[in-house]
C-alpha cells in the first residue's frame, strides 16, 4: 500500500508537471499578446471590414455552393417567390453577426475579447469548412471552387486580426476612415457610403452603444450628422481653392454646357421615359408572343354549350406575304384600320382554323332539351347566344397572364329562335337538315395583349359588320347511340379553307417586353409615371427649391474652426475627458443657433 501510495504520488506529480510544461507556455502566449512589452499600434479595421465584406457577397451571390442540391439551389428565384432558404438565412445572419461583433471590439478596444473571437472563428470555421461543409454538400472542399475563394478571403481577414492583436487596438478612433483627406475621390466615397440604406444609422447607433460619452443618442447623430456636413463643405471648399475661378470673368462654356447640357438632357428623359420605354420595350426591343392554343365556345340560353372547338400548332398559321399585302390593301381606304394596323407586323398576326364540327358530342339531357326548346319558342322572353373564346401564350417570354379571355352576347331573333327549336326537335327532316344563320355575331379580328383582357377590334370591326355563321345539328343514324353535334361555318370570305365548312378567327398578338426587363413594363405608361417620374421630380424639386433656408449652413467660406471644434469632441471623447465633451458639444449647438457667431467663426482667415 505504501509503494502503491507512493506510485500515485509520482503519477500525480507527473501529469501536473506535463499540464504545466503544456498550459504554462501557452498561457504565456496569449499574456504576451495581451500585455506586450512594446507594441506598433496600428489600425487595420477597414481592411477587415473590407474583406468581411467581400465574403458576404460570395454568401449571397455563390450560395448555390454551400448546398446539397446546387443546381436546385437558385437564391433569386427563391427570393422572387417570396421563400428564404434555411441555409442562406444561418449563413447571412452568422456573417452579419460577426461583423457586428468585430465592431463592437473595435470600439471598445479590448484586446483580449479579440483574441477569443479569433480563436473561435480559427475552430468554427475550419470544422464547417472541412468536415461540415463537405458533408453537406457531398463534394469535397477541393472541389467547391466557390467555398475556397471564401475560405481564402476568410484566411485574409484572419492574418489582418492576427495583425491588429499584436500591435494592438489604436487608442483613439477619430472619425470616419474616409474623412481624412479633403478632395474628389473621399468626397464621393463617402457620399455613396452615406447613400447605403441604414448603414449610416446603424454605425452610429453602435458606435453610440459601444464608446463612452455623455450624450444622449440624439445629441451623438447631431453631432455626427454636423461633421458629416462640415466635411463635404470642407472638400467642395479645398477644390475651389484648387481650382479658383477669377473675379468677374464669367463662366466657361465647357462648364456651362457640360454641367447644364448635361443636367437638361438628364431632365427630359426623365420626362419622356415611360412614353419612350413603353414605345421602344415593343418596337425595338419586343419578343412575339405566338399563341400556343386558341379556342371558341358558343353557348345558347345559358344551356350546356353546343359548340366547343381548340386551334393548335398546325392549325395556327402566321399569314404569308401575300395575303399579308392582300389584307392590308383591303383597309387602305380606312384610316381608323390602318393607324391600328402600322402597330403590328405580319409575324405579329395569327390566323386560327377552326374544325367546323365541334370536338364534343352535345350530350344535353332530354328535360332541359325540351326546356330550351320552350323558351326558344316563347316570344315573350329574350333568349341569348354567348360567344367566348380564349387564347393561350408562353408566359416565360413575359406575358402578364398566361390566358386571354372575353365573350360576347347576342340576343336572337324570332326567327332564327323558331329555327333553331325545329332543327332541336328533328320532327321535320327537311327543316333539321337545313342550317340556320346567325347574322353579325362572330368577331373575325381580335387582339391578344399582354394581359388577360382579350377584345375584338373596333377599327376592323363594328357591330354592323360582325360575321355571319350557319349552325346544323348532326346526328349518327348509323349507330344506335343517337350521338349529336353541332356543325358551324363561317360564311363570307376567309384567307383560307374557302370551300370547306369551318371557322377561322385572326388574332392580332401584341409584343412583349424581354423578361429582363418586365418589371419595368408591367407598370404600363401611368404607373411609370407614378412611379418613377414623380418620386425623382419630388426630389429633383427638393433639390432645387427650398435652397434659401440652408444659405446660412450652405455657404460658410470656412469651415476649418467648425471641423476641429467637432474633432476635439471626438478627442476629449477618447481620452475620457466626458465634462469638456458636454462643454464643447453646448459650444457647438451655441453656434448653430447663433448666426452672428457663426459668421466671425467662419470668416476667412487673413494674413
Amino acid at each position: 500500500m505504501e509503494k502503491l501510495q507512493e506510485h500515485l504520488i509520482k503519477a500525480k506529480a507527473f501529469t501536473i508537471k506535463k499540464t504545466l510544461q503544456i498550459y504554462v507556455p501557452i498561457r504565456q502566449f496569449f499574456y504576451d499578446l495581451i500585455h506586450p512589452d512594446y507594441s506598433a499600434v496600428t489600425d487595420v479595421y477597414v481592411l477587415m471590414f473590407l474583406a468581411d465584406t467581400v465574403d458576404f457577397i460570395i454568401i449571397v451571390f455563390g450560395f448555390w455552393a454551400f448546398g446539397k442540391h446546387s443546381a436546385a439551389a437558385d437564391i433569386t428565384s427563391s427570393l422572387s417567390e417570396d421563400q428564404v432558404p434555411g441555409p442562406f438565412l444561418v449563413m447571412v445572419l452568422i456573417q452579419f453577426g460577426t461583423m457586428v461583433v468585430d465592431r463592437a471590439l473595435y470600439l471598445r478596444k479590448t484586446v483580449l475579447g479579440k483574441v477569443i473571437f479569433q480563436v473561435i472563428l480559427v475552430f468554427g470555421i475550419h470544422f464547417w469548412m472541412f468536415f461540415i461543409l463537405p458533408s453537406v454538400t457531398e463534394r469535397k472542399f477541393s472541389q467547391n471552387l466557390v467555398a475556397q475563394l471564401w475560405y481564402f478571403v476568410k484566411c485574409v481577414y484572419f492574418g489582418l486580426s492576427a495583425y491588429q492583436i499584436r500591435c494592438g487596438y489604436p487608442t483613439r478612433v477619430l472619425g470616419n476612415f474616409l474623412t481624412k483627406s479633403y478632395n474628389y475621390v473621399n468626397l464621393f466615397l463617402f457620399q455613396g457610403f452615406r447613400l447605403v440604406p441604414f448603414l449610416t444609422e446603424l454605425r452610429a447607433v453602435m458606435d453610440w452603444v459601444w464608446t463612452d460619452t455623455t450624450l444622449s443618442l440624439s445629441s451623438w447623430i447631431c453631432v455626427e450628422d454636423i461633421y458629416a456636413h462640415i466635411f463635404i463643405l470642407k472638400c467642395w471648399r479645398e477644390s475651389e481653392k484648387r481650382y479658383p475661378q477669377p473675379r468677374g470673368q464669367k463662366k466657361k462654356k465647357v462648364v456651362k454646357y457640360g454641367m447644364g447640357g448635361m443636367i437638361i438632357v438628364l431632365l427630359i428623359c426623365i420626362v419622356w421615359f415611360p412614353l419612350l420605354f413603353m414605345s421602344l420595350i415593343k418596337s425595338v426591343a419586343g419578343v412575339i408572343n405566338q399563341p400556343l392554343d386558341v379556342s371558341v365556345t358558343i353557348t345558347l340560353g345559358g344551356y350546356q354549350p353546343i359548340f366547343t372547338m381548340s386551334a393548335q400548332q398546325s392549325q395556327l398559321k402566321i399569314m404569308e406575304q401575300p395575303k399579308f399585302n392582300t389584307f392590308m390593301r383591303s383597309f387602305s381606304t380606312n384610316t381608323g384600320a390602318m393607324q391600328f394596323l402600322e402597330n403590328y407586323e405580319r409575324e405579329d398576326i395569327t390566323v386560327a382554323e377552326l374544325e367546323g364540327n365541334s370536338n364534343s358530342l352535345w350530350t344535353i339531357s332530354p328535360p332541359s332539351k325540351q326546356k330550351m326548346i320552350q323558351e326558344l319558342i316563347d316570344f315573350n322572353s329574350s333568349f341569348s347566344l354567348v360567344l367566348s373564346w380564349s387564347i393561350q401564350r408562353n408566359m416565360t417570354l413575359g406575358a402578364k397572364a398566361e390566358i386571354a379571355t372575353d365573350k360576347l352576347s347576342f340576343l336572337l331573333k324570332n326567327n332564327t329562335r323558331k329555327n333553331i327549336a325545329k332543327m332541336i326537335a328533328g320532327n321535320d327532316t327537311e327543316s333539321s337538315n337545313t342550317p340556320v344563320t346567325i347574322e353579325k355575331i362572330y368577331p373575325y379580328y381580335v387582339k391578344a395583349p399582354s394581359d388577360s383582357n382579350s377584345k375584338p377590334i373596333k377599327q376592323l370591326l363594328s357591330e354592323n359588320n360582325f360575321m355571319n355563321i350557319t349552325i346544323i345539328l348532326s346526328r349518327d343514324n348509323v349507330t344506335t347511340s343517337n350521338s349529336e353535334w353541332w356543325v358551324l361555318n363561317l360564311t363570307g370570305s376567309r384567307i383560307y379553307n374557302q370551300e370547306s365548312q369551318a371557322l377561322e378567327l385572326v388574332v392580332f398578338n401584341d409584343k412583349v417586353s424581354p423578361p429582363s426587363l418586365g418589371f419595368l413594363a408591367g407598370y404600363g405608361i401611368m404607373g411609370l409615371y407614378a412611379s418613377v417620374v414623380l418620386v425623382i421630380g419630388k426630389f429633383v424639386r427638393e433639390f432645387f427649391s427650398g435652397i434659401s433656408h440652408s444659405i446660412m449652413f450652405e455657404e460658410l467660406p470656412n469651415v476649418d474652426r467648425i471641423l476641429k471644434l467637432c474633432t476635439d469632441i471626438f478627442l476629449v471623447r477618447e481620452t475620457g475627458e466626458l465634462e469638456l465633451e458636454e462643454d464643447l458639444y453646448a459650444k457647438l449647438i451655441f453656434l448653430y443657433r447663433s448666426p452672428e457667431t457663426m459668421i466671425k467663426w467662419t470668416r476667412e482667415k487673413t494674413n
